[in-house]
């Protein structure tokens, strides 16, 4: 029966957005639905929390935030992050979508790989890891579940960030313990501890479930495979593949130490080993078929599928998203044109669930035998420790830490962070004075860390900044508590330009902490403003400038008196007044505006001077000694004639003489 034809967002417009297409697949804290961005028309993997979860605000907070951390990470090799948001009770990621298949189904079909398979698989896991440790990030649940191998042969790791909000919710059953405890780091199970290298330690265990086809450390419960984790180092995996390179033995003892101090400090240094080693093997070490792999090509009777090497393999592959996500198709076989760069192909072969090495699989059966007895005589207390230890942590230490970096270092355990602050005379402001709880003292892993941050002491005594340049005085105010005001400019004989004069409240006076202080700089001496009107460009800005002032000309010159190139304008005006080394602008002219005379013969006084005035023009009006009458005999500019715009024409009337 088709499970997706009951799931209510099937068919549903999410968000007024995301068209709900399908069910990839559904896992303890959500469901995963292949979706249609309407907007970008776009398909993507749709991750929606289950409802039950939803309900929980600090579950719901770190789902956000670590989302918001692995959107931040932009690598070809990890899975993208799109958009987040809610719809009514459903919060859900946006993120890529991948058809392909798992590493886990890709061991499931073919047992184990070839080295070169595995070290092809293995290096862009790497990379995408290298790139989130870089990034400050630590992914925690890196498993085959959790490595995604697209239809075009890319690979891509998943659920980046995600899993410490996952932990939250864990269930207990056996078999969802189970596929995380087995690559689960000892410090994870002894002490909560996670840093970069826990991710080294079960790229090492995939490594070692790659080359040999089974896990390091196997038992009936989880608390068996924990006792192993801590107890039993890594076998070899030449004890299961007969004839396997010692480098890659060495590799994986590297990578599986169950001290962390004995591995890579990061993903970036194993990836550096892995190149190394490779570069170190020949191709028959390489193309060494394993006993499970060559039981199953034997079983087959067929030709093995081919897997080309993806092409920039080197800190170049994408890596797609969550593992359980977008199991849509199998992996199929590439066309032959999708061979790797240097002609070689790794070859996968279909393996069924067959044992490892009879001995080894003896020995381990024994050695679980005796763990199981061991714990029923404790009285599964190692279980019990597990469940109970695994949910508390104990309050790092970040007294005078700045905020900033102790919200983080809470943070990075899994912890919520609240922040409260106080008065301190001894710890300075913006640094943690106290926690609650203290420092040491247990807390549920998902618990609520209170920071008291320090404002400085209760009462601030102003310091003398007479003298101080401006940057440097708003930062001593800062450092103090205090906040800069409004600033005010005065010409000053006696203080440099740009350096306090003097501040409101004055030195010596005491405030609380967050008072504003008004600051008053200055703006050098004050210098006189030439007059350079007129004057031609080259020498009004020397005039300027040996004046002690900086020259600006406007952008566009305009029709003016003045000759054409000499300055028409200038800001401020002569006589004005400037500090030194602030600046004049100066306007250019184009010369005068040249504009034809309209002709006013024969008309009156009032009407003559109200059209040459209309046009532009000054007038001026010349009255014979014996005046026969109100009308223009002539006027100095003939009519039609150009003249400059602002000129004065001058009209004669009727007179006798």
């Amino acid at each position: 029966m088709d499970t997706t034809l009951q799931d209510p967002l099937v068919g549903r417009l999410l968000d007024g957005r995301y068209r709900v297409e399908g069910r990839i697949a559904a896992g303890g804290m959500a469901t995963v639905y292949r979706a249609v961005d309407t907007r970008l028309d776009r398909v993507l993997a749709l991750k929606v929390m289950h409802p039950g979860l939803a309900v929980d605000e600090a579950f719901v907070d770190r789902f956000i935030r670590e989302a918001k951390s692995v959107a931040r990470l932009s690598h070809p090799n990890v899975v993208g992050v799109f958009d987040q948001g809610t719809d009514g009770t459903y919060v859900y990621l946006a993120m890529e979508y991948v058809a392909g298949c798992t590493l886990r189904d890709v061991l499931r079909e073919r047992g184990a790989l070839q080295p070169r398979a595995a070290l092809d698989i293995l290096e862009p896991i790497l990379a995408a890891l290298g790139a989130a440790h870089r990034a400050g990030l630590v992914h925690r649940d890196m498993k085959p579940e959790n490595v995604l191998i697209g239809d075009d042969g890319r690979v891509k790791v998943a659920d980046f960030g995600l899993v410490r909000a996952v932990d939250t919710h864990t269930t207990a059953s056996t078999g969802s313990v189970l596929g995380t405890v087995s690559y689960l780091a000892p410090e994870q199970m002894e002490h909560g501890t996670a840093d970069a290298r826990v991710d080294v330690y079960a790229c090492g265990v995939v490594l070692y479930e790659m080359l040999t086809g089974s896990k390091p450390h196997t038992g009936g419960t989880a608390a068996q495979i924990l006792y192993s984790h801590l107890h039993d180092d890594v076998t070899p995996p030449s004890e299961l593949v007969p004839g396997l390179a010692p480098e890659l033995d060495e590799l994986v003892a590297s990578a599986t130490a169950r001290s962390p101090e004995q591995r890579p400090r990061d993903a970036v240094a194993l990836l550096a080993r892995v190149r190394s080693v490779r570069a170190g093997l020949t191709d028959a070490q390489l193309d060494l078929v394993p006993p499970r792999a060559e039981e199953a090509s034997a079983a087959d009777g067929e030709p093995t599928d081919v897997l080309p090497r993806p092409a920039g393999v080197q800190l170049a592959l994408p890596v797609a998203g969550e593992a359980e996500l977008h199991r849509t198709s199998r992996l199929e076989v590439p066309p032959a044109d999708a061979a790797p760069e240097d002609g070689r192909t790794t070859r996968l072969r279909p393996a069924p669930a067959a044992a490892p090495a009879a001995g080894g699989r003896l020995r381990r059966r024994r050695i679980a035998t005796v763990v199981a007895a061991v714990l029923l005589l404790l009285g599964v207390g190692t279980g019990v420790w597990y469940i109970n230890s695994g949910q508390f942590t104990s309050v790092p230490a970040v007294l005078d830490m700045p905020q900033a970096k102790a919200e983080q270092t809470l943070r990075d355990e899994g912890l919520r962070v609240k922040v409260a602050r106080d008065f301190s005379p001894n710890v300075a402001r913006g640094r943690v004075m106290a926690t609650d709880p203290a420092t040491g003292k247990r807390i549920r892993g998902n618990g609520t860390v209170t920071l008291v941050v320090s404002r400085g002491p209760e009462k601030v005594t102003l310091p003398d900044l007479a003298g101080t340049p401006l940057a440097d005085a708003r930062r001593k105010l800062r450092d103090l508590g205090l906040v800069p005001g409004t600033e005010t400019r005065q010409f000053s004989d006696e203080v440099a330009k740009g350096s306090v004069i003097a501040t409101d409240p004055a030195a010596g006076s005491t405030r609380r902490p967050d008072t504003a202080v008004a600051l008053t700089v200055s703006r050098g001496a004050p210098v006189d403003v030439p007059n350079v009107v007129g004057a031609e460009r080259g020498e009004a800005a020397a005039t300027l400038k040996g004046a002690g002032f900086r020259v600006r000309f406007a952008d566009q010159p305009v029709f003016a008196p003045q000759d054409k190139g000499t300055v028409a304008r200038q800001t401020p005006g002569a006589g004005g007044t400037l500090g030194k080394g602030e600046t004049v602008t100066l306007t250019l002219s184009k010369g005068p505006q040249m504009v034809p005379v309209p002709d006013v013969g024969g008309q009156n006084t009032a009407d003559a001077t109200k059209a040459l005035t209309d046009a532009g023009f000054k007038v001026e009006v010349d009255k014979p000694l014996l005046l026969l009458g109100d009308s223009v005999t002539s006027q100095s500019v003939a009519a039609g004639d150009q003249a400059p715009k602002g000129s004065t024409i001058t009209i004669r009337l009727k007179g006798a003489l």
